[in-house]
């Protein structure tokens, strides 16, 4: 038998292992489903398997419209091989509506149109609850500089594009999802590229006509199946084929 890998990192929906070369980790997609900062927790048989497909279907939809990204290829069902970068502490979250956190702060009806795509930024600290953190915040404390925020929000707002097209174009409406960006050097030359995951674990999914959630609030709010909700949007995306997900079933952890 092969040695086992050495995990690098493990958090609430996946674990990082050493990759076979040198610069490279090893990504596997867990069936764990949690929420309210792993206050709520359950177990999503197939889930996993769903965000590895998907992830991959974003990620290198973005490779091929120009957009950096540290997804190098998918390996079996669970697993994909990315590249390895240093995280910026930051969660990136780009709004198109107002929903979840951002309607409650400020008194707006959910799914209330924004007048532009809004950038916000959260600290990436479980123990805090990721609290929202102004520029001036992560410039002082050194988290990113300025030309490193400048290029994040560009990065975010052609992830939106893309993304937000891709969606409509199945029925489905974006209404905000969040990104972590990475640091990765080529020889002395740092450049920021897209890193984590893109999956409805990490994006607001509204049906256009319904308005049904197809993401992770499903799972929040006690509104149904998350994994019937996962199973549709990688259905109309043509990321699974129908018969391919039908033993997929919520699994509760006592």
């Amino acid at each position: 038998m092969a040695p086992r890998r050495k995990k690098i990192y493990e958090g609430k929906a996946k674990v990082l292992y050493e990759g076979p070369e040198p610069g490279t980790l090893v990504q596997y997609f867990k069936d764990d489903a949690t929420a309210f900062n792993a206050q709520k927790k359950d177990v999503i048989e197939g889930k996993g398997v769903l965000n590895n497909r998907l992830s991959e279907f974003f990620m290198t939809g973005l490779t091929n419209v120009g957009v950096p990204n540290h997804f190098i290829k998918r390996l079996n069902m669970r697993e994909q091989l990315i590249r390895q970068v240093e995280i910026v502490p930051l969660e990136v979250i780009v709004r198109n509506f107002a929903a979840g956190s951002m309607a409650k702060r400020l008194g707006m009806e959910e799914g209330t149109p924004l007048p532009r795509p809004i950038v916000e930024y959260s600290y990436k600290n479980d123990d805090l609850g990721d609290p929202l953190v102004p520029e001036e915040y992560i410039i002082a404390f050194g988290w990113a500089t300025q030309q490193d925020l400048d290029d994040i929000v560009a990065l975010a707002l052609r992830v939106n594009d893309f993304l937000a097209g891709i969606f409509y174009g199945v029925g489905i409406k974006l209404v905000d999802f969040k990104i972590e960006i990475g640091r990765v050097w080529d020889g002395d030359f740092m450049r920021l590229i897209v890193a984590d995951e893109i999956s409805p674990d990490s994006c607001r999914l509204w049906d256009v006509k319904t308005g049904q959630k197809l993401d992770k609030d499903v799972f929040r709010r006690d509104l149904g199946n998350l994994a019937d909700a996962y199973t549709e949007v990688a259905r109309r995306l043509g990321v699974l084929p129908t018969n391919n997900t039908t033993n997929i079933k919520p699994t509760l952890i006592n």
